[in-house]
């Protein structure tokens, strides 16, 4: 798109299992880095058994696990922390997460800080550099959304100053990633449709990114197709295994995409609406998604009209004008089949909200994410552009 380097790196794990059963692996790859394993999940992860079976395909290769199931929000630094004390304690050398993002960026926080030292949040702008390895990590989404089993960066919310902290590394990298759409089959519609319009904003920010190249379009451009055409379908019937293959490899192919590119606005917006109001991450990505690429659309014209030709099934012969208002015009209607409320509707109190704003504007720029929109606010846009979301009519 706007970027004009030619030369760029390209990170990802080092080994990447997917397809059907491909859990059953586990055991396998973790006895190739290491001997005791701390497994990061969550309460409902282990009410699903999914803690239980993974330790059983660990136990096969002689491999001892415990666990710690503390996620049980968006993730903080006290479970950093947490988790942390037990991996040193119980003296495990590899860590395994089993969930959805909040696990794999606690894990990939513990990970980093065990060998690293200090504190999560020193790592934010590189102001400390993991140069030590880190413990080894595999990482098992059981949703088809964040793409972080796919990504070197992990967002952690200071509880100090409610700041959502985007730190970005290659440390944070996992070693393995085990993506196995069996396990998104449990996923409600609710979840289901968070985490896919999350996936489906990695893949178009990361497309309309000024830090775009060539390598990450290829990704984007194919995730979008996958879950433009699958993510109604794993809304309405969540046993269509068919349709929950093709999210889980969308949602990878989005988070390898932006973690080669970056994401933008939606991002840089949604992350101080979570941390001072508590809204899921995928859901505030869906409440912005239209908006800013409203706003957005004068300086990414091309870029969205490639999101429209997946709309548009009847191959109509339309402008790139036409294609890029019809992505726009495809993505509300696709949210508001999914229930995805604006902010108001979710219940937050308009004077609270728009007291937040200004900090909410200022965060959203600090965060860095901005920057890489085609269209890059001011701080006076950013807070209007909060105020169109509030109320915003899908």
């Amino acid at each position: 798109m706007i970027q004009t380097k030619t030369i760029f790196t390209v990170n990802s794990p080092g080994t990447i299992i997917y397809g059907r059963d491909s859990f059953e692996e586990v055991g396998v790859y973790a006895k190739k880095i290491g001997t005791k394993v701390l497994i990061i999940s969550d309460p409902i992860m282990d009410s699903l058994g999914f803690v239980h079976q993974c330790t059983s395909y660990l136990n096969e290769q002689g491999l001892e696990a415990v666990s710690y199931l503390g996620v049980i929000s968006e993730p903080v630094d006290t479970y950093v922390t947490e988790g942390l004390r037990l991996l040193q304690s119980e003296q495990c050398d590899i860590i395994i997460s089993v969930g959805g993002g909040s696990c794999i960026d606690t894990a990939k926080a513990i990970a980093v800080v065990a060998t690293n030292g200090g504190y999560i949040g020193d790592y934010m702008k590189m102001q400390k550099i993991a140069n030590q390895t880190p413990i080894p990590h595999i990482a098992i989404p059981t949703t088809a959304g964040t793409g972080s089993e796919a990504t070197d960066a992990t967002v952690i919310t200071s509880t100090t100053n409610d700041v959502k902290m985007m730190i970005k590394q290659p440390a944070f990298m996992p070693n393995v990633a085990i993506v196995d759409p069996l396990l998104t089959l449990t996923s409600p519609p609710s979840i289901t449709a968070a985490t896919g319009i999350d996936a489906l904003s990695h893949a178009i920010e990361s497309y309309l990114s000024r830090l775009a190249h060539p390598y990450s379009n290829v990704l984007a451009l194919s995730a979008m197709d996958l879950i433009v055409n699958n993510i109604l379908k794993v809304y309405e019937q969540g046993d269509d295994i068919d349709a929950r293959e093709a999210m889980s490899l969308g949602a990878m192919q989005a988070g390898l995409s932006f973690s080669n590119a970056s994401v933008a606005l939606v991002h840089g917006m949604s992350r101080p609406i979570g941390a001072l109001f508590h809204v899921p991450h995928g859901i505030s990505n869906a409440m912005l998604l239209p908006a800013v690429l409203e706003y957005s659309k004068d300086a990414c014209v091309d870029g969205l009209a490639d999101l429209g030709k997946f709309f548009n099934k009847e191959g109509e012969a339309l402008t790139q004008d036409e294609l890029a208002d019809l992505a726009i015009s495809s993505i509300k209607e696709m949210c508001k089949k999914m229930d995805i409320g604006n902010l108001q509707q979710w219940g937050i109190e308009e004077d609270a909200f728009y007291a937040a704003i200004p900090k909410m504007a200022v965060d959203a720029i600090a965060s860095g994410s901005p920057g890489n929109n085609p269209k890059v606010p001011t701080h006076e846009e950013l807070m209007e552009l909060y105020k169109i979301v509030y109320h915003y009519e899908f």
